[in-house]
């Protein structure tokens, strides 16, 4: 009985095992599927959300986005293959990185609460409007957040403030508005707070650096209000700060002291007040500091000259006195120094000559006093140098003649200075401005005026000069206010002043010879009859002297009249003829250049003028539909354009008897930008800041073209051939105005579509040419004067970079941009080297593939002309650069 009860126990206890033991394994097969299970849910919710977000999307049909789909052969749709995506080991998202693809929509479609992986969320340089929702607070797994660049507009809603894990938030440049939240103040993780550029008003958050690991902060353009957060003041930690263009009023000794790792700094532009702290001698990584445009008092603290690599120093408009101290003047690093407006005084230093690297001087408005010193003439790479409105006395040194690099403005106005103006400024061949209005020069104009090529503005108003204005285009297009209130000025052509006597020198020297004659004569001789030979020979000599007069008189009549400015006030025979002559009918060895359209032709006409004249291909099937009077009022509107980087077309010519049209153009020395390139002494004299105004000019003219001229004119073929440079290295658009002539339907259409090289991807599906047509092929013109040489291989890359499917290509990390730049010239100084990569970017989004994405003209110009407003600062060494870094910026 014991042994039937104990098998009995036995049996159920080796039962109750085995079930227990299945429960066991049964549990843990339950815990596995679930946690399968969960994870498939995790990345089906994901993979829900990506897709709707994407069918929200107005341009959802964009090259990189169609890999985001359901593959029917997979049981689970994985979408870490997708563009932009990166997931952990588990399958779930945790980056979301689609910047640059002109992505058009809003947020509200995007479920934030999918995400709860999510580390990275970058949506920045696209086109997103509306608000941000709410919903962005789910994501507290989130370390970096970058919206800059788009459209977003309203509030940052307050749940931001649950993102206690970031150390990155961007919204710089959007459209954002009203007062941050209080809870923007929980982000004590931050290291790197971008705000610049949008509406926000209210103060800013005061805890922005509590924990003492805030190193990029950037507030500027903004309406913020009230006092510096106080977490600034010792947040050594600190690199970039930039709180300019707000209504910021505090004490400056009380919100900042000393920053040992900051290297830039601007506070421009806000209602500071207070004196400057000896302290700023001490934050020596400074290389760039500006406080202009506040309400700062007292003297210029003598320690800011141990800031050894300091190469920016901004001061204008404010309340400052004293005198400029001299240990500014040891501060060999400094490249720019602004100082202008204030209430300075005392004399200009000798010492000023030791600022050898010196590109920009500005001190004008203040009350600086004596001669200017000799020693300026050693600053020998100043580009532009204002002393006006000042109290300068004596003569002007001749030494700053020897400022050869002087190219943008020379500007001495409004000062006590007298004497004769030195012949040796005519040695700035390169120099674009010049005021020496309201002093006390006398004299002439020295005619070593006449080698100021580059010179294209000019004001000698309120002197005492006399004599004939230099034989140069500053000066016959000066306006009358430039040139008034002088003693006795004269010139031709010119406006405002009167006529030079026409009379030859040997004219001048007969009359000159009679009349001693005549002096000595009369004296002595008292009879009637040598009176009578006295006045006969009067008489004679009267009758030459109408005689020269009339011939001259006439012989400036002709001239007007083979003038080409005065093209449409007859039928054009004189100059077509002349023309012909000037260029011996065309021979080939005045021809300077071809094209799709035409040849061109350097002509010297029968008045000195030089011309380039461009002789259009004949064409039967146009010659048949040809309209002549639409034509020559097509020609005559496009005559009336004036840019000063766009070539200028005085006219057209036409014989139909011969089959001989031509357009005539202004002639630009240098020639296109190819050939200027290609000839290795042109370009070793083509630098950094020639390069960079010239790309700056090229989009200002395109900008011009596409947005005021009505209606816009669409270049069609920018391209290397159809750039020119002047003398000065400036660009001149040329062929604007043949893309418009010529009829889009004619034999022609394929010239106009472009050059190869330069041309958009778009065209080779479609013949339809738009202004996003100019604005790739500018994108090809930057990258190519950046490098030297056509950017072939970089284009290649690029678009390489454009159709890869893979979050994770890595197009370009091993090619820096040093060693893609022009190696023929000197490496660039550190200003520089901020302004090539900016421009770089801005070229690289001008090279998008789908033209949707490209900026506008007008964009690409506020860009460029935006750089020199701002002090960007590289986020890495220049030397790290990639061109990888460049196309993810």
């Amino acid at each position: 009985m014991f042994l039937q009860v104990a098998s009995s126990t036995l049996l159920v206890f080796i039962v109750l095992l085995f079930f227990t033991s299945s429960n066991v394994i049964v549990f843990a097969s339950g815990s596995s599927l679930s946690l399968t299970r969960n994870r498939d849910l995790t990345v089906e919710e994901e993979v829900d959300a990506l897709l709707k977000w994407k069918s929200t999307l107005v341009n959802q049909t964009h090259l990189l986005l169609p890999s985001w789909k359901i593959h029917s052969t997979a049981s689970t749709t994985n979408p870490c293959k997708w563009y932009g995506i990166t997931c952990n080991n588990q399958g779930s998202v945790v980056e979301l990185s689609l910047v640059n693809l002109g992505l058009q929509g809003t947020l509200h479609n995007l479920n934030f609460s999918s995400f709860s992986n999510l580390v990275i969320l970058q949506l920045s340089q696209n086109n997103l409007f509306g608000t941000i929702p709410s919903q962005i607070g789910n994501l507290r797994s989130l370390v970096t957040l970058d919206m800059s660049l788009n459209k977003l507009t309203g509030s940052i809603p307050a749940s931001v403030g649950n993102l206690r894990n970031l150390t990155y938030l961007s919204f710089f440049q959007n459209e954002l508005s009203g007062s941050l939240p209080i809870g923007i103040n929980n982000l004590t993780q931050l290291k790197q707070l971008y705000l610049n550029g949008n509406k926000f008003s209210g103060y800013l958050p005061q805890n922005v650096c509590q924990s003492g690991i805030l190193e990029n902060f950037a507030a500027g353009f903004n309406h913020f209000k009230g006092s510096i957060p106080r977490s600034l003041r010792n947040c050594t930690s600190l690199r970039t700060l930039g709180l300019e263009y707000n209504k910021l009023v505090d004490n400056l000794t009380e919100a900042f002291h000393v920053y040992p790792h900051l290297y830039r700094f601007t506070v421009r532009n806000n209602m500071l007040y207070g004196e400057l702290s000896k302290d700023w001698g001490d934050c020596r990584n400074l290389t760039a500091l500006s406080f202009r445009g506040n309400n700062i008092t007292g003297r210029i603290p003598a320690e800011m000259g141990k800031l050894k690599i300091l190469s920016a120093l901004y001061l204008g408009s404010n309340n400052l006195v004293g005198e400029i101290p001299k240990e500014l003047f040891k501060m060999s690093s400094l490249i720019e120094l602004h100082l202008s407006n204030n209430q300075l005084s005392g004399r200009l230093p000798s010492t000023i000559g030791m600022l050898s690297n010196l590109q920009y001087l500005d001190i004008s408005t203040n009350k600086l006093s004596g001669s200017i010193p000799k020693q300026l003439g050693e600053c020998s790479n100043l580009l532009s140098l204002n002393l006006s409105t000042n109290s300068f006395n004596g003569t002007i040194t001749p030494q700053i003649g020897n400022l050869d690099s002087l190219q943008i403005l020379l500007d001495l106005s409004y000062n006590e200075l007298s004497g004769e103006i030195p012949p040796d400024l005519g040695k700035l061949s390169k120099l674009e401005t010049l005021n020496l209005s309201h002093n006390k020069f006398y004299g002439s104009i020295p005619s070593s005026f006449d080698q100021m090529v580059s010179l294209a503005s000019v004001d000698v108003s309120y002197n005492k000069l006399s004599g004939p204005l230099p034989n140069i285009k500053a000066f016959k297009d000066a306006h009358v206010d430039a040139l008034k209130n002088n003693k006795d000025l004269c010139g031709n052509n010119s406006t405002g002043v009167r006529p030079c006597k026409s009379l030859d020198v040997t004219a001048r020297k007969k009359a000159k010879h009679n009349k001693v004659l005549l002096m000595i004569l009369l004296p002595s001789i008292g009879s009637t009859f040598f009176l009578f030979i006295l006045f006969a020979l009067l008489f004679r000599l009267r009758k030459r002297w109408v005689e020269n007069a009339s011939l001259t008189d006439q012989a400036r009549a002709t001239n007007s009249e083979r003038n080409l400015f005065s093209i449409w006030n007859y039928d054009g025979k004189i100059v077509f003829e002349d023309i012909i002559e000037a260029t011996e009918d065309f021979d080939t060895k005045y021809c300077i250049g071809k094209g799709g359209y035409g040849s061109v032709y350097k002509a010297e006409l029968s008045t000195g003028q030089v011309v380039a004249v461009k002789k259009l291909h004949p064409s039967d099937e146009d010659s048949e539909a040809f309209e002549l009077k639409s034509f020559e009022s097509e020609v005559h509107a496009l005559t009336k354009i004036r840019h000063r980087n766009i070539v200028k077309l005085f006219g057209f010519c036409s014989n139909p008897a011969r089959r001989i049209s031509f357009l005539v153009y202004e002639f630009v020395e240098r020639g296109s930008l190819k050939n200027v390139l290609l000839d290795g002494e042109q370009a070793m004299g083509f630098n950094w800041i020639k390069r960079l105004r010239f790309i700056r000019g090229t989009a200002n003219a395109l900008a011009y073209m596409h947005h005021d001229c009505i209606p816009a004119i669409v270049h069609r073929d920018i391209s290397s051939n159809n750039i020119l440079l002047d003398s000065g290295y400036n660009s001149r658009v040329s062929d604007f105005g043949t893309a418009r002539i010529l009829k889009p339907d004619s034999s022609n259409w394929t010239s106009l579509a472009g050059t190869y090289g330069y041309v958009a991807p778009e065209l080779a599906y479609t013949m339809k040419v738009t202004e996003k047509c100019d604005v790739y092929s500018l994108g090809v013109i930057i990258l190519e004067v950046l490098m030297g040489r056509h950017p072939s291989e970089i284009i290649t890359l690029l678009s390489h970079d454009v159709l890869s499917s893979s979050s994770a290509s890595k197009v370009g990390q091993n090619v820096r941009l040093g060693d893609i730049l022009d190696q023929r010239i000197g490496a660039p100084t550190d200003i520089v080297k901020n302004e090539i990569t900016y421009i770089m970017k801005v070229g690289v989004s001008c090279l998008q593939g789908d033209p949707h994405t490209r900026p506008t003209m007008q964009e690409v110009s506020v860009q460029l002309s935006l750089f020199a407003q701002s002090m960007a600062n590289l986020a890495k060494p220049f030397e790290t650069i990639t061109l990888r870094d460049i196309m993810l910026s």
